[in-house]
């Protein structure tokens, strides 16, 4: 399957401050691509780069099939973007914003396609009225609607949801999975973790270089494996020996009342020890298993990194 995005040893640099360095990645056609790091890890400045509005330094680029340096104006043409501070005209209604937009693009049909989204993203009712007086999140919803004006091949979005209350997190939240199930290339930068461990297909995580690129189940499980808990009624400490005697355990553990148990598939390995531990005199109350969350995967991957640094 061809890429949709493709970066070979990509670098910026701003005089002495290297802002991104050496990233190789690709994206594929219909995924959303979660690109994640702390402020100033050079994301925006990724973006930036890939939709061909400022020059790389060094290393390529092919974006929506164009190849970046050569054929900018086609790649800014098949690219949709949402920055994090998107420049609206607050003085214009929802619908002449998108009206001026769509002419900058040439759409065809102009009303037909400004009709479209509003209606999408549940703005029709509000478009006589100047965006100045629309709420964060209605301007956001606007926003992406400019981004999608053109029908772009691939949408970037930097910060979709930064700064938002719960309720209008939610609505950007419903209209990214919808256009996900459409098979839209969304390249995303987010904060909110949860937010890209639900939407997102892989993940990279990025501090001015690539530091692991995954999806978010196979980043946890290389990060920490699996791990499942064992709830006796009395203490654990006498089983550890038996629950180790497994070739397919990697360690166990006891605290009080539970066992700690490194394995790495629990659904075909636990009856066999709920069957050994039970033979052993062991009373099970309940069996559960250890779940990390991309946040906790996020930041060991940036604890690592400094770690290696300050070594």
């Amino acid at each position: 399957m061809k890429s949709v995005i493709e970066t070979k040893d990509l670098t910026k640099k701003f005089g002495e401050l290297t802002a991104v360095e050496r990233l190789s990645i690709s994206v594929k056609p219909g995924e959303v691509f979660g690109f994640l790091g702390p402020n100033g890890a050079g994301k925006t400045t990724t973006i930036r780069m890939l939709c061909a509005l400022i020059k790389p330094t060094q290393g390529s680029a092919r974006v929506a099939g164009y190849t970046l340096g050569s054929e900018d104006d086609k790649i800014r043409r098949n690219v949709g973007i949402l920055t994090e501070s998107p420049g609206l005209y607050d003085r214009l209604s929802a619908e002449r914003n998108l009206d001026f937009f769509a002419q900058l693009y040439s759409i065809e049909d102009v009303a037909g396609k400004v009709a479209q989204y509003l209606k999408m993203l549940g703005l029709w009712d509000r478009r006589h009225e100047a965006v100045g007086t629309f709420s964060k999140g209605m301007r956001q919803k606007l926003a992406i609607a400019r981004a999608l004006l053109h029908e772009p091949d691939v949408l970037f979005l930097d910060e979709p949801t930064s700064g938002l209350d719960p309720e209008a997190a939610r609505l950007v939240h419903d209209f990214l999975e919808g256009l996900k199930r459409e098979g839209r290339t969304i390249f995303i930068t987010t904060h909110n973790l949860d937010e890209a461990d639900r939407l997102c297909d892989r993940i990279a995580v990025f501090n001015r270089e690539l530091l692991a690129l995954d999806t978010p189940s196979a980043l946890k499980l290389q990060l920490y494996g699996r791990a499942v808990v064992f709830h006796l009624t009395q203490p654990g400490e006498q089983f550890v020996e038996r629950v180790t005697a497994f070739s397919f355990v990697e360690s166990a553990e006891a605290s009080e009342n539970r066992i700690l148990v490194r394995l790495d598939d629990p659904e075909v390995q636990n009856p066999a020890l709920v069957r050994a531990l039970v033979e052993a005199g062991a009373e099970i109350q309940f069996v559960g298993e250890i779940r990390k969350s991309l946040e906790d995967v996020y930041l060991q991957l940036l604890t690592n990194e400094n770690e290696t640094l300050s070594t």
